[in-house]
């Protein structure tokens, strides 16, 4: 008897770690998540900030050709 609940201990054991690898697994894989989700918004960010900044240099610099060239 008592080596039976040795055996269903065991097993019980054995249920825990694969639950527990099984978790940090999880818990793993959405850090991972959760980093690439980071990346890419900083990507877009960066990416909008690049088009931000091409539009106000044409906006202000075709005007400025614009009055240069006809003010000639």
């Amino acid at each position: 008897m008592a080596q039976s609940n040795r055996q269903a201990n065991k097993s019980k054991k054995t249920i825990s770690r694969e639950e527990k690898a099984a978790r940090i697994k999880a818990a793993e894989e959405r850090e991972r998540r959760e980093r690439e989700r980071r990346e890419r918004s900083e990507k877009v960010k960066k990416i909008f900030t690049v088009i931000v900044c091409v539009i106000l240099v044409l906006a202000l610099g075709i005007p400025t050709m614009a009055l240069t060239v006809l003010s000639q």
